[in-house]
């Protein structure tokens, strides 16, 4: 199919009698379903060469839905000469190492300084414009204060395509991998968390477990416990992995069984007070953080063209380690005091 043309989608039995853009949303991954409403409006979606404008509009089994993708537009953020730390380029995608305090897209706050107005001055006209405007195919996000592995698309095509791996849900070659710094120690090896999420109803800007929220998995498994300076342990280093991509989805679950992010002033608010607990290296070490002690170390994907399996490992960047060396050292001089 050409990159601008169209969309085609048959409704499936299981499909039948749904609002027509919330299947299209889950049929066709790379398209929002604000982009399709928008879509939908202006015309642009027609059922057996009937124009739809109702995104309400039901659906029948058999239906076949074709979705025009007019030309993209001019990006409105501009290009902007920011350093990219970038690990692998082709002509279809880009995977890079993004760092702390980078925001991905342009909105109220950060109208500029983006990781999207970067690639824009890297990218030239090699962009992608399936989401209706000319712009590089952000297929997944990580927060402003997130660092590491990322995967932009370059054009629609391969947007398309890692659009879908990433709306698999655990099956398929992709794969997510985060080191997590937290409160506490599980009182096991490993474990899942199978927590549905949805906004907080309180807090608008925050995500909350709430029962028919959208479907959230993530697995953990613990890698090292670190003591306090009364010997007993305060925190440890968990690799999670992600069977779905959620907003906010590793802090909010790791919240929820009790062992949020050292450093979250989102989720872990609760649990500044033992930071008194740490040992002084650390204690000071965080103080300076200044921000969520996660990492996406792991990112395997098939690529769009070749169906090559390519996996990149990222090593934890320099706040992080200090952080990790903190807590290694406290450790040691809590057992060496307790040796005495």
């Amino acid at each position: 199919m050409p990159d601008s043309a169209s969309e085609t989608v048959t409704i499936a039995a299981e499909e039948a009698g749904g609002r027509l853009d919330r299947v299209l949303a889950a049929r066709i991954p790379a398209l929002s379903r604000s982009r399709l409403k928008a879509l939908i409006v202006a015309g642009q979606v027609s059922i057996a060469a009937r124009t739809i404008r109702d995104p309400a509009a039901q659906v029948n089994s058999g239906d076949t839905v074709t979705v025009a993708l007019p030309p993209p537009e001019p990006a409105t953020p501009q290009g902007e000469v920011i350093p990219l730390n970038i690990v692998y380029e082709d002509a279809a995608l880009i995977v890079l190492d993004k760092p702390s305090g980078l925001v991905v897209h342009p909105a109220a706050g950060h109208a500029s300084g983006t990781l999207v107005n970067a690639l824009i001055a890297h990218c030239g006209d090699s962009l992608s414009g399936i989401g209706g405007v000319k712009r590089p195919g952000i297929v997944h996000r990580l927060d402003k204060d997130t660092s590491g592995l990322m995967v932009v698309a370059k054009g629609d095509r391969a947007h398309r395509a890692l659009s879908k791996q990433f709306a698999n849900k655990g099956d398929g070659p992709l794969q997510r991998g985060y080191l997590a710094f937290v409160w506490g120690v599980p009182d096991r090896p490993k474990g899942t968390i199978d927590a549905p999420l949805d906004r907080n109803p309180r807090a608008r800007d925050k995500r909350a477990v709430r029962a028919g929220g959208r479907h959230a998995v993530t697995h953990w498994q613990l890698l090292e416990r670190f003591s306090g300076r009364d010997g007993k342990p305060v925190a440890s280093l968990l690799a999670c992995t992600l069977e779905t991509g959620r907003t906010h989805q590793i802090r909010v679950h790791l919240a929820h069984i009790g062992h949020p992010i050292l450093g979250d002033e989102t989720y872990a608010t609760g649990f500044k007070s033992k930071a008194s607990r740490l040992g002084p290296q650390t204690q000071a070490a965080l103080a300076t953080l200044g921000r969520q002690a996660l990492h996406a170390y792991l990112l395997a994907i098939e690529h769009p063209d070749t169906e090559e399996i390519l996996e990149f490992r990222s090593e934890l960047p320099g706040d992080l380690r200090r952080l990790r060396d903190a807590l290694t050292v406290d450790k040691g001089q809590v057992a060496s005091e307790r040796h005495k």
